[in-house]
């Protein structure tokens, strides 16, 4: 598992989308699973999971991506899973590591 957070400053309509598109068009397998959204007066919460395939690892990761705001203030924590082949460890987290890479290129 490979976690990033950071706080953001701008709009979060358009970060939410440059996260979606670069997500979605920077790979081949990339897929948005499912998605959430919360609002509380002028406060916003946004879940996004998305999910592809790691040639590198040989098998499927996914990328859940949490957002939080107000006003222009954005908080992101980014978490990916499932780069293991491993039954009791991971041996093998390349493609996590990458598919959250991706996101970090983004931002």
């Amino acid at each position: 598992m490979a976690k990033l957070e950071t706080t953001l400053h701008g709009d979060f309509n358009e970060i939410l989308y440059k996260i979606e598109d670069g997500i979605i068009n920077g790979s081949v397998s990339a897929s948005l699973e499912d998605s959430s959204d919360f609002y509380i007066d002028d406060i916003r919460c946004s879940v996004r999971v998305f999910e592809r395939y790691s040639y590198m690892g040989g098998n499927r990761v996914s990328l859940s991506v949490t957002l939080f705001g107000k006003g222009d203030t954005v908080h992101l924590s980014a978490i990916t899973a499932g780069g293991s082949q491993a039954l009791f460890f991971k041996i093998n987290t390349f493609g996590e590591e990458a598919f959250l890479d991706k996101l970090r290129e983004l931002l």
